[in-house]
């Protein structure tokens, strides 16, 4: 969540603001990123790091680093998104009126960033509930090993398989019980930030 992040605040703003040749078309593929099969996601990422892949040699395949890349690839897009369009939605106005009291282009930025924010943050829900909720891109590059790359999704699958019904409810209520205290804790954050209860 945290590299999905760092990558996708600062390059939605940025995409945003900046106007070039092409924007158009990287929007269409971003858009078309927040909708991605994550188990396509997951493929790719295993195809990357198997031993005939063109990162096989960092011998990450079936490890918590190929989990954090495929979410990470998972995640971004949305967040990406998300920031991208709730930038966009402030007035250029703003803009022009920061700029001829002298506000840097950082400082611009910053500023729409902050008035952007209650849709930054509705980004960063969607991509942590893309995150907690995957199954195929973590079981696929992560090989769901037990004490190592096993989380409460895949669990939930095995227990499944195995006829362990009441282990696979009782793990689905506690990652329904994360999901609920993350969310929760990011709608005090809107609230304390100016949004609307």
């Amino acid at each position: 969540m945290l590299a999905s992040a760092a990558l996708g605040i600062p390059l939605g703003a940025w995409l945003a603001l900046t106007p070039f040749r092409g924007r158009r078309i990287l929007t269409a593929l971003i858009y078309t990123g927040m909708g991605l099969p994550p188990v396509l996601v997951g493929l790719i990422v295993y195809l990357f790091l198997s031993r005939s892949g063109p990162f096989g040699s960092l011998g990450w395949l079936f490890s918590f680093q190929a989990m954090v890349v495929a979410q990470t690839i998972i995640a971004t897009p949305l967040i990406l998104g998300v920031t991208m369009s709730s930038v966009l939605a402030i007035p250029h106005e703003l803009r022009l009126q920061l700029q001829s009291l002298g506000a840097t282009h950082w400082q611009t930025t910053l500023a729409v960033l902050w008035e952007a924010r209650l849709g930054v943050i509705v980004g960063l829900v969607a991509g942590f509930g893309s995150i907690i909720s995957e199954v195929g891109a973590v079981m696929l590059v992560g090989g769901n090993i037990e004490g190592r790359t096993r989380v409460l999704t895949t669990a939930i699958v095995l227990e499944t398989r195995q006829g362990h019904f009441d282990v696979a409810l009782a793990l689905g209520i506690i990652l329904l019980a994360l999901s609920f205290v993350s969310n929760s804790a990011l709608v005090i954050l809107q609230h304390r930030t100016g949004a609307p209860s």
